[in-house]
């Protein structure tokens, strides 16, 4: 029986670098830079940095003619007022939530539009505004309810998807809804011929 030796080298101290190498040369990516280096890949995904990624990202925001829908003086810090937009039969909330939310506008970045329908099944989510934790729901269906100081996030329930924001702009006291992002219950897509 012949015996073999094998010798067992010591691992070295270590030295926190990024520079690691293996026997022959090859380079060697520690946890951390590999970590690191998708991190930075995803980073530059987000922002648009690759071609196509920017495009797919405006398709989320549909664009229609601005309508007026309300005025800063006449909005009162959590007593919403319904308005329709994009479409007759589309019912939205514009309120002003008195902390400062995502997509909100007006001085203290506080006022939001959403759509009323829950993107779960389509239940109506007309008078559950709730000011106490600026939130929309329970939806009578399911009990999906929506942060709507967060885009609308589904804070609870069944629902996978945020709400519908309608987009705002500001001209002077006006108030004016300027798109939709987002796909509205019973929309294949937010065009003029998007009804499923």
């Amino acid at each position: 029986m012949s015996h073999k030796t094998i010798q067992i080298q010591s691992a070295p101290e270590h030295d926190h670098g990024h520079d690691h190498h293996h026997e022959g040369g090859r380079a060697c990516m520690s946890r951390r830079s590999f970590l690191l280096s998708g991190g930075a890949f995803l980073a530059l995904v987000g922002l648009g940095g690759v071609p196509g990624f920017a495009e797919a990202a405006q398709l989320l925001k549909a664009g229609y003619p601005r309508q007026k829908i309300g005025s800063l003086s006449a909005l009162k810090a959590g007593e919403p007022i319904s308005f329709n937009y994009p479409y007759a039969d589309v019912r939205n909330i514009l309120v002003k939530l008195g902390v400062e939310a995502g997509g909100g506008i007006g001085p203290q970045k506080d006022i939001v539009a959403f759509n009323q329908q829950c993107t779960h099944m389509g239940g109506p989510l007309d008078g559950t505004y709730k000011p106490k934790h600026q939130v929309l729901g329970p939806c009578p269906l399911h009990l999906t309810t929506f942060d709507l100081t967060r885009h609308g996030m589904v804070a609870s329930g069944h629902a996978t998807e945020s709400l519908p924001q309608i987009m705002l702009e500001v001209q002077g006291d006006d108030i004016y809804a300027v798109g939709v992002m987002g796909l509205v219950y019973g929309y294949s897509t937010m065009t003029a011929a998007g009804r499923a």
